[in-house]
């Protein structure tokens, strides 16, 4: 689609120059004292003060490092001290947390199980995520992970899923099954991945059949009151975009995965969120690769969204979330916070996943795009074998 512009190897260029601008920017966080790769937030981000900061701060960047190719000349002894930094965060059941998170500021649901438990699912899921793009080979600790191998456990944890909030469940549920799909493939130290096979593969299909029970057919999209509701349809299709990749990366047939395309082709294609902007890319570009079905409009939609990011790049070659507000750690509401607009690790990461996977869309085979091996934001599906 893209080549019928004028402006198609201006475009080309805007991405290698967004590049290198970012990747120079990402080493000007460097926490100072800190092993290599251990990054601030952002500029405006005090180390001394919020120490915690620098864990979500040093996952995003390095995935984004890892995805634009930041992380090929790393040695094995760098690769290696950031790691055992990264592990400084992990509990000993293999969960991570933030340092100087406490009870009293921190919320996403009134119980405060699962406000610690959504808390961290998220910041282990992406610090594992760092962790492998460093270290393919190091084995997690998941002993977190194996009371949901059990089915009524599974169950209960599934029943308490709360729809009204798709998007918040949608992390859960993506986040869950990653760890047990590293358990699968990893083991847990004691056991290989192979031991664990059929406990995983039976709570997989717990997971498939309760989507199957619950998914709106109109729309493909998990979420009450979607039909009736804009901005509940939108969280909808933001929420079920993280379980997608679940199917994705199972090679499974995505029921209603078509109209799941239909709807984000309707959304125009122009800045939001970045976790918005993110999750449409994500959902059209596996829609484009996995089925045969509306590629014209969807290589249209991407073609005019990527300038829009591109020219949404800061100054200081990184990326924010959105213009006006405040940004906080997700669920730390009385915790680190900063005025939006200020370039910072996550919005940087998510935009240039969008970035990437448009760009592979348009350009096939032209950059080398260090997609994420975990499911999650970042994930991109590299093969398609789908299974009756």
């Amino acid at each position: 689609m893209l080549r019928s512009f004028d402006n198609h190897e201006k475009l080309a260029i805007g991405i290698e120059t967004a590049r290198e601008a970012t990747i120079g920017w990402l080493k000007s966080m460097q926490a100072s004292g800190m092993p290599k790769g251990c990054m601030r937030i952002s500029a405006m981000h005090e180390a001394s003060r919020w120490p915690g900061v620098l864990l979500p701060g040093t996952y995003n960047g390095i995935m984004c490092l890892d995805l634009l190719g930041g992380l090929a000349d790393w040695s094995a002894d760098e690769r290696t001290k950031l790691v055992q930094w990264l592990e400084l965060s992990r509990h000993p059941d293999g969960r991570f947390r933030m340092v100087g998170m406490r009870e009293a500021d921190v919320f996403k649901k009134s119980d405060i199980n699962e406000t610690w438990r959504y808390i961290d699912f998220h910041v282990t899921n992406y610090a594992l995520g760092a962790i492998e793009a460093l270290a393919p080979e190091r084995r997690p600790i998941l002993d977190f992970v194996k009371d949901y191998l059990d089915e009524k456990t599974l169950g209960h944890w599934l029943s308490l899923r709360d729809l009204r909030d798709p998007w918040q469940e949608g992390n859960n549920i993506v986040n869950l099954a990653s760890f047990l799909l590293l358990l699968r493939q990893h083991g847990d130290g004691q056991a290989d991945g192979e031991n664990y096979r059929p406990a995983v593969d039976r709570a997989l299909d717990q997971l498939f059949d309760w989507h199957d029970r619950l998914r709106e057919p109109t729309t493909g999209f998990w979420g009450v009151g979607q039909l009736s509701d804009d901005i509940q349809l939108l969280h909808a299709f933001a929420g079920s975009m993280h379980n997608f990749h679940l199917w994705y990366h199972e090679g499974r047939v995505l029921e209603g995965q078509d109209r799941a395309v239909d709807y984000c082709l309707s959304l125009p294609p122009r800045i939001d969120s970045a976790c918005i902007d993110v999750d449409a890319v994500d959902l059209l570009v596996h829609g484009w690769r996995l089925l045969a079905y509306r590629r014209h409009d969807i290589e249209a939609w991407l073609a005019a969204l990527l300038p829009e990011l591109l020219a949404f790049q800061n100054a200081d070659g990184g990326f924010c979330d959105v213009r006006e507000g405040t940004r906080r750690q997700d669920g730390w509401v009385k915790g680190y916070e900063e005025p939006q607009g200020a370039s910072n690790t996550f919005a940087t990461w998510f935009r240039w996943i969008a970035i990437a996977m448009i760009a592979d869309v348009l350009w096939p085979g032209r950059w080398t795009w260090n997609f994420r091996r975990m499911i999650g934001i970042g994930y991109r599906v590299s093969r398609w074998s789908p299974k009756a």
